[in-house]
């Protein structure tokens, strides 16, 4: 009998590669709009993008101000003509086709739901979000998706999990394990909840101060051992 029979796993970069989808809507923004693409202004969008995620993560701003904002910030910094509502919708568009998997993630939830339960925790935005697992290789794999746009809250809230928990059957803290790459919103969250938390950092970064890290893993196979012990 597994420790955490219950498995509460983000989506971006923990289960999907959101990196490489990123990369290929911020390509199509530019194809569209006939706007210049390179890595270094790739680059120069995604640091807007990553802080105004932050600031989602502490509640400092609604995501349907941030899918906006974050153009509009990269277009006034370079100068550039485009409107940004167009912008973001091209770039949602070119998300929700994106299925690419992080290495071993399709292996991983296939050995996993022999003898678990995996639902997917995310503050992805929720169109994006159900496209994207509907043409997913692990979609036969995943109880359920919960969605923050959905549950009214967002990781790493306390509300989002009782959402969360309200929706699991015969769920505890005691049982569950939540995976996932940020620090802010997925390890956070298990620590603001009271759940066990095994935190996905392939890039070997330093752990942060002042939280709770019960397991660290580079590659999702490490994950096996861990569930099964």
């Amino acid at each position: 009998m597994s420790r955490y029979p219950i498995l509460l796993l983000d989506a971006d970069n923990t289960l999907f590669d959101f990196n490489a989808g990123n990369r290929r809507a911020f390509a199509e923004v530019c194809r569209v709009c006939k706007l210049p693409d390179s890595d270094q202004l790739f680059h120069a969008y995604e640091k807007i993008n990553d802080e105004l995620w932050g600031a989602f993560d502490r509640g400092e701003c609604s995501k349907d101000f941030l899918v906006v904002e974050r153009f509009r910030r990269y277009l006034q910094r370079f100068g550039l003509q485009a409107d940004p509502v167009q912008c973001n919708d091209i770039h949602l568009e070119s998300l929700k086709t994106n299925t690419v998997l992080m290495p071993h993630a399709l292996e991983v939830c296939r050995a996993l739901a022999q003898s678990h339960r995996l639902y997917i925790v995310t503050n992805a935005v929720a169109a994006v979000q159900k496209a994207r697992l509907a043409a997913s290789d692990i979609l036969p794999y995943i109880s359920d998706a919960f969605i923050s746009e959905e549950a009214g809250a967002s990781k790493p809230s306390v509300e989002y999990f009782d959402y969360v928990f309200s929706r699991i059957p015969d769920a505890a803290q005691e049982n569950c394990l939540l995976v996932g790459d940020s620090v802010s919103s997925d390890m956070r969250g298990a620590n603001n909840y009271g759940l066990a938390c095994c935190w996905y950092n392939p890039q070997g970064l330093a752990a942060p101060d002042g939280l709770r890290i019960d397991y660290e893993i580079q590659d999702l196979r490490q994950l096996l051992s861990i569930v099964n012990e």
